[in-house]
């Protein structure tokens, strides 16, 4: 599970930033952001590096 989605409302960006910032599809992003996909641990260490937090951040607790 991940906190994609709560970062970017938090930061008040929008996925199609990130799509673009990333170089993802926008339907990839928001798969993520579902968490209906996990981004692999590259592509969520851009994501962090892309919003400015640690990758940690970007993952959920069970």
């Amino acid at each position: 599970m991940n906190r994609i989605k709560e970062v970017l409302a938090y930061k008040g960006i929008k996925q199609k930033w990130l799509a673009e910032k990333l170089g993802k599809s926008y339907n990839m992003i928001n798969c993520y952001a579902q968490n209906r996909r996990q981004p692999s641990l590259e592509d969520l260490y851009r994501i962090a590096e892309i919003l400015d937090v640690k990758a940690q951040e970007l993952l959920a607790e069970k």
